[in-house]
């Protein structure tokens, strides 16, 4: 393989040089570029991989899909529960409702397994519902409920919504505290009553049994629970190499966090914030006797974190082990190197082509891909460049 100085990478970028490939590495830096895999998609939210070519997407205001991505073909999902919300945003601009996280059972070629949360309503309000259904002949039959968060409530916010499995085959979901205003709060903050559903971090079953060497969070605890003092979590991912599991969550005036799950963990909601809580004049109450975790790391400014992932591709042999966490605020998309559960490093990619993003992830052939939140939406590949002859 060719070396080149300083001064002779110069000259070939001004008077051209070979192609490079993938194997080049050493000599080129690794730049990412975008492509557009498919669009038209009605802001979706999250992808799961049946296959390198074929995925199911969520779109939040439209339908679960099944699409190709070689083909580019889209087909409907039929039988999705009937309590999913409609008149997406009918209430008010600001209504998150819809179709949340999708995903396959790690078995899913045996078992045909799809887990999905969503709104659901009632005549007296929504909240975050999940359940896993059999994908069959384009359909999903044989519906389970796993986790119905209520209260119903008419308050159209941070639902929530992120599931995973970790390496213990379980499954964690993020359930939002749903309430807009902090003066809002009752005498026990939400996210701080472990009698309360929203606010919280589950695990349970795939079968939506409870584990039993769940934490003990006392006999009036709700079913499931595994962490508390949650507002608004979105995405939650496995760090491969560890199997940890690392959480993004938007705080209200600032204050967005990358978290990473503790059994038992209280991350301190609304008692305490890398931010500044909305109602300036709500004081939540002292709770005595509670360890607030800290985050693992938390921006300055609003990012609104969304759907991250762990890579492990070889596209970006520098990204190896990296976070990348993509955000809604100004279109962010970021990458984090951590040693040893510290975040040492962060980049923000992509700063001359922001767009607002609402989960990124590794297909099973290590290709990384993004979704933007759009009325037309897309599947975005992220590629490292390759150097035409002319460069």
């Amino acid at each position: 393989m060719k070396t080149y100085t300083l001064i002779s990478i110069l000259i070939l970028a001004t008077f051209g040089c070979k192609e490079r490939t993938i194997a080049d590495e050493k000599n080129y830096p690794t730049i990412p570029v975008k492509e557009v895999v498919l669009d038209s998609l009605n802001h979706p939210w999250s992808i799961a991989f049946i296959s390198n070519v074929e995925a199911l997407i969520s779109e939040k205001d439209g339908d679960l899909l099944r699409v190709n991505l070689e083909s580019k073909e889209k087909q409907i999902i039929k039988g999705f529960p009937t309590d999913l919300t409609d008149s997406i945003r009918a209430i008010h601009f600001g209504d998150n409702s819809g179709i949340f996280d999708v995903l396959v059972d790690p078995d899913f070629k045996n078992n045909q397994w799809v887990y999905v949360s969503y709104t659901a309503k009632k005549a007296f309000g929504t909240t975050t519902k999940v359940i896993r259904a059999q994908l069959k002949n384009d359909a999903l039959t044989n519906h389970q409920t796993l986790i119905e968060a209520a209260p119903f409530t008419r308050e159209y916010y941070h639902y929530g919504g992120g599931m995973t499995f970790g390496t213990d085959k379980k499954l964690y979901v993020t359930i939002g505290e749903r309430l807009f205003w902090e003066r809002d709060e009752p005498e026990i903050p939400i996210a701080q009553n472990v009698t309360d559903k929203r606010g919280k971090i589950y695990r349970i079953n795939p079968n939506g049994s409870i584990p039993k060497d769940n934490p003990d969070f006392g006999p009036d605890a709700v079913l499931g629970l595994y962490a508390m003092g949650i507002r608004a979590a979105q995405g939650i991912t496995v760090e491969p190499r560890t199997g940890k599991i690392w959480f993004s969550e938007h705080g209200t005036i600032q204050g967005d966090e990358i978290n990473i799950l503790e059994a038992g963990a209280n991350y301190g909601w609304p008692n305490v914030t890398s931010g500044k809580l909305r109602s300036k004049d709500y004081k939540p109450p002292t709770i005595e006797g509670v360890a607030f975790t800290p985050p693992a790391w938390f921006w300055s400014h609003t990012v609104a974190p969304t759907g991250l992932t762990f890579y492990t591709g070889n596209e970006f042999s520098e990204w190896k082990n990296n976070l990348i966490v993509p955000g809604l605020s100004r279109g962010s998309l970021w990458r984090f190197r951590i040693e040893n559960e510290t975040i040492e490093s962060a980049e923000e990619l992509f700063i001359h082509d922001r767009v607002r993003s609402r989960k990124v992830m590794q297909g099973p052939d290590g290709k990384l891909y993004m979704l933007t939140d759009e009325d037309d939406g897309k599947l975005i590949r992220i590629q490292p460049k390759i150097y035409s002859k002319t460069q």
